[in-house]
């Protein structure tokens, strides 16, 4: 008697493109977490970071027909929406910040809060000195210049593939950096 293994991701989005809402509700339960901590660590307000995972997985329900699983995982796939949904949504949120800061005059933070951002700038600024030259670029146009990864490519005149992959080799090299400090 041989037990049925649970579908993997890929089968998964498979059953999307076949407009299977159970199968959606299968890659929610497993990605779910970690789709909310990276939206999260992006956005930085619970609130947005809900929403943009919202808004991904019914954007996954969408597009699942062009998952091609040649290219990335499903899990890899579904992150990489989650992020564009998260950036997405915290450039309408700064649109809408700055609306209003121009129609209201702005509060001050409060010392401590803009001490510690201040100190964790500065730790990350160090850690971002000892990467090499072209990982730095990489890091500092995704997270300073806000752009995506195709835009990066673009601008840099690589192949997608190529950028992911060392945006990716970067963020364990300043991860590995900032661990030690």
């Amino acid at each position: 008697m041989s037990k049925k293994l649970p579908p993997t991701d890929e089968e998964l989005v498979a059953s999307l493109a076949a407009r299977d809402d159970g199968a959606l509700a299968q890659l929610y339960d497993r990605h779910g977490r970690c789709a909310l901590a990276l939206a999260r660590r992006i956005v930085g307000d619970a609130g947005l970071a809900e929403d943009a995972v919202q808004e991904a997985f019914l954007g996954v329900w969408r597009e699942a027909e062009r998952y091609a699983p040649e290219r990335a995982a499903a899990r890899t796939w579904l992150l990489m929406v989650v992020r564009r949904r998260a950036i997405d949504a915290l450039r309408r949120e700064r649109r809408r910040q700055e609306g209003v800061a121009q129609a209201t005059p702005a509060a001050a933070p409060p010392a401590a809060d803009e001490a510690w951002a201040r100190l964790q700038r500065e730790r990350v600024r160090g850690a971002l000195a000892v990467l090499p030259s072209a990982q730095r670029e990489l890091l500092a146009l995704a997270y300073y210049g806000g752009l995506s990864q195709s835009e990066i490519a673009t601008r840099l005149g690589q192949p997608l593939g190529t950028v992911k992959s060392r945006t990716f080799g970067a963020l364990g090299e300043l991860r590995g950096v900032l661990e030690s400090l």
